[in-house]
């Protein structure tokens, strides 16, 4: 592929140029005065921003569970070495009180000094020797437990203050994604029917040109015909179709509701291919793969920070969660600026006699900045 192709996917946009620079330092013009192109432009990054924040909190949320599991396994580590420690102190206890009650009686030397019968004296004391070993033993066990037990619960405090510094974090970047959501739902409030009717018309013939010119520059290897997916590609499509129509929620794995990287992850989970939770991740773990060789299943990330992930449908197709206020459907590959492709099951062989899945009615309709003011107005809810 060459440079020039490259960059023109990585930073190409649905309608001209995607403004990747902050906003101007004056205030900007109120919706009316705005041309549709604009309006499409602004909207467009507002998105961009809050699925950023979004999957900077999914990554979050991972990292939370992770620690979540630790601080549950060394609590329960601990609470196993705390019991051996109540043990073991038991044990002391007990061989301190028949010292001092004198049970052990005579020492093995003097038996040996006062037996009519040594060889029986000696039978006895190493008798009492092994006891006395098993005695040192459980005071070694003891003190090693003890030690043990306060490493453990010094891991546990230390773990619980991540655990609660991650969960602090979590709620900023909550608080940050639910806020940019709620500026792309005033935006969208502030505008009349009209307006929002250019805008479905700019995105639609953006969306048009930049698909004519994707599919022209030979990304696809110069023909979107479909190829054979893998066996686990299959099923990962499959389940994905079944869910076109379902709602975009951010933060949601399924199965009512899902952003764009929980659909691709469920998806894949379905297949028996565990793959990280975010676009990011997904984008910088698993294997890339040239576009020209995407087949059904494979994952195509978007954007220059891989913000957005979709599945590829095949025939120059996705199926994927766009947008709030939005639902899953089937889109142009080249409705957003296309990074990469990655392929979770890079040794999955592709099956023999495959038929590509049925959409359902109205897969491809609606728009994927979700337009449905009454959708948006939910999409802000908080986890």
């Amino acid at each position: 592929m060459s440079g020039r192709l490259l960059r023109w996917i990585c930073t190409g946009a649905v309608v001209g140029t995607l403004v990747t620079t902050g906003p101007p330092a004056h205030a900007a013009p109120a919706p009316e005065e705005r041309p549709v192109t604009q309006l499409l432009t602004d909207l467009q990054q507002l998105y961009r921003s809050a699925e950023e924040a979004s999957e900077t909190y999914n990554a979050t949320e991972e990292k939370l569970k992770k620690q979540r599991a630790r601080v549950k396994a060394l609590d329960d580590a601990l609470a196993k070495a705390r019991g051996a420690v109540r043990d073991g102190r038991g044990d002391a206890g007990r061989f301190a009180r028949q010292q001092y009650q004198g049970t052990t009686e005579l020492s093995p030397y003097v038996r040996l000094l006062l037996a009519r019968d040594p060889q029986r004296a000696l039978d006895q004391g190493h008798v009492l020797g092994r006891v006395a070993a098993g005695r040192a033993a459980t005071v070694e066990r003891l003190a090693g437990g003890e030690k043990k037990a306060d490493g453990l619960a010094r891991a546990a405090r230390t773990a619980l203050a991540a655990q609660t510094a991650l969960a602090a974090r979590q709620k900023k970047q909550r608080d940050k994604a639910d806020g940019q959501l709620r500026e792309v739902e005033e935006l969208l409030s502030s505008l009349s029917v009209d307006q929002l009717a250019a805008l479905r018309q700019a995105e639609e013939a953006g969306t048009a040109e930049a698909q004519e010119k994707f599919l022209a520059s030979g990304a696809l290897g110069g023909s979107p015909a479909t190829r054979p997916p893998s066996r686990q590609g299959d099923k990962a499509l499959d389940y994905a179709v079944r869910q076109i129509g379902r709602p975009y929620k951010w933060g949601a794995e399924g199965p009512k509701a899902f952003d764009c990287s929980g659909l691709t992850q469920r998806a894949w989970a379905h297949a028996g291919r565990e793959i990280p939770r975010t676009s990011q991740e997904q984008w910088a773990e698993l294997r890339r793969i040239p576009l020209s060789r995407l087949r059904p299943g494979d994952l195509v990330v978007y954007f220059p920070e891989a913000t957005h992930v979709a599945m590829y449908l095949g025939d120059g197709r996705v199926v994927h969660a766009p947008r709030p206020g939005s639902r899953v459907k089937v889109s142009p590959i080249a409705a957003n600026p296309v990074l990469g492709a990655v392929r979770p099951d890079p040794g999955g062989r592709a099956v023999s006699g495959y038929t590509p899945p049925k959409l359902p009615e109205g897969a491809t309709s609606g728009s994927d900045l979700g337009y449905d003011r009454a959708q948006v107005a939910g999409a802000t809810d908080s986890r």
